[in-house]
């Protein structure tokens, strides 16, 4: 049986040691999962029971502290349920009921990528992919959706297959994605007039090198999800809608444990100017964030703020935390919504 044991109030994860080579075991995971750390020594290992947590699935590692020598941090050996996250990889416990998204089954193909750079005066070389759905020629006209971290996005999230998925499938016109590259993420993505500029100069060269069509789409996840909304309200008609996935929408009084992140001040003076911007025309603005995340309060904040502001607004609360596979299962239909208000479709949920 695959670890960790799933029942109804608890969480319980095991290590093998029947020769006690371990001196301690611990287990690196959310802040969120309450209960201790350090597990229990059984007679043939360790053992440690949690609450079961309010989630649809947990990622985690363990922490090995030999009789000799350092601690290492591994993959739970009794788990073959693994994934591929932003800071390596992890074990994976999905509770009852998980399922991923029907799309990944998809049979689709891949798309087409090409590499593009807009040098820019300020910000110096930027580089980003630009990619396509299976037979889209250079030449015809299709609307363009611009995504912060992209080449993680879609490596870690399966961007990607959805975009193709949900093309081929006749869910949303044929589109384009520009696969955004940061270089100086922290600094770029953090409310960043230079950044706006730039990127939307990036997308100039997209315009240069095939038809385009319709609306940008700008979407990102954390503090790409700022950035998202950020050029969005720069941009007047040249975008007509965002998606941001727990988006790092810092607020001085909600988010002061954030204080010491170089460019807090900068985010969250630019959060307090969103109530003073003036509307050019409304956004359709798809949100998801996981209910037990540190920045759900400021991402429900964002969204009462930009509904004020008489954008369309809609925060779908997810059973995750801040990863991309939580930010690739809330991609439909909270994205595809967003797609098919901008460019056509039926009408937002909310």
């Amino acid at each position: 049986m695959a670890e960790p044991i799933v029942t109804g109030h608890h969480l319980e994860f095991t290590f093998d040691d029947p020769e006690h080579a371990m001196v301690r075991v611990s287990l690196d995971c959310d802040d969120v999962l309450e209960g201790r750390r350090r597990f229990r020594r059984t007679a043939s290992g360790w053992s440690l029971r949690l609450p079961r947590p309010a989630l649809n699935r947990v990622e985690y590692r363990l922490l090995l502290t030999p009789r000799r020598g350092d601690t290492t941090v591994v993959c739970d050996p009794r788990n073959p349920e693994r994934v591929e996250t932003a800071f390596g990889e992890r074990s994976v416990a999905a509770l009852p009921g998980y399922t991923p998204p029907a799309w990944m089954h998809d049979d689709v193909s891949p798309g087409d990528v090409r590499e593009l750079v807009h040098e820019d005066a300020a910000l110096g070389a930027m580089p980003f992919l630009l990619w396509s759905p299976p037979g889209l020629e250079n030449q015809v006209a299709a609307p363009l959706l611009v995504v912060h971290d992209g080449p993680e996005y879609a490596k870690l999230s399966a961007l990607g297959q959805y975009a193709a998925a949900m093309v081929g499938s006749g869910q949303v016109p044929p589109f384009r994605m520009a696969l955004m590259q940061p270089v100086a993420r922290d600094d770029w993505y953090a409310a960043n007039d230079a950044y706006v500029a730039a990127e939307l100069a990036a997308v100039d060269l997209v315009a240069e090198t095939v038809a385009m069509a319709g609306p940008l789409v700008v979407m990102g996840a954390s503090l790409g999800g700022l950035a998202a909304l950020v050029v969005a309200l720069c941009a007047g008609p040249r975008v007509g809608g965002v998606f941001a996935q727990s988006g790092s929408f810092f607020d001085a009084v909600l988010d002061a444990q954030e204080s010491s992140y170089p460019f807090f001040d900068r985010v969250a003076e630019a959060v307090q100017r969103i109530d003073r911007k003036a509307v050019v025309q409304p956004l359709a603005v798809g949100m998801t964030c996981g209910r037990l995340e540190e920045n759900w309060q400021n991402n429900e904040a964002m969204a009462n703020r930009l509904t004020g502001r008489g954008h369309r607004v809609h925060l779908t609360p997810l059973d995750d935390l801040h990863n991309y596979t939580a930010w690739r299962d809330g991609l439909d239909p909270a994205l595809t919504q967003v797609l098919h208000a901008v460019w056509g479709g039926p009408r937002m949920a909310g």
